[in-house]
């Protein structure tokens, strides 16, 4: 993993019909993250969501319904500064590329997507 201090991580539930689709707008995120300065991108599909040790599972979080399944996925930057930096130039790219109306066509609900700014501690 990049030595970087600052992650923003995001859990997204996605049908499962639009694995494809998600993973097409994944694949393009990390293209154009990393072409304006991420040190990483990760995307991640649950994959191993029994868990009988924890009570609150990854699913339980996302308020995952049938047919869908939970994406853990994290982009690293030097810092927060360098992600605020980053951020501004990837949403003015995705803007210009993009109408607002294709925007709303997104292969999962926005308004479920968890998304916060992590400042690292431990770093190994």
């Amino acid at each position: 993993m990049a030595k970087g201090t600052y992650v923003d991580g995001f859990v997204i539930p996605i049908p499962k019909k639009n694995t494809a689709k998600y993973k097409k707008m994944a694949q393009e995120g990390a293209k154009i993250w990393k072409q304006f300065g991420a040190l990483e991108y990760k995307e991640c599909i649950l994959d191993d969501p029994n868990q009988p040790h924890v009570k609150f599972t990854f699913p339980k979080m996302a308020k995952a319904k049938s047919g869908e399944t939970v994406w853990f996925s994290f982009i690293v930057f030097k810092s927060r500064q360098h992600r605020d930096a980053v951020n501004k130039k990837v949403m003015a790219y995705f803007e210009k590329k993009y109408s607002k109306e294709a925007m709303k066509d997104m292969p999962f609900d926005m308004k479920r997507m968890a998304y916060a700014g992590f400042k690292v501690i431990v770093n190994a």
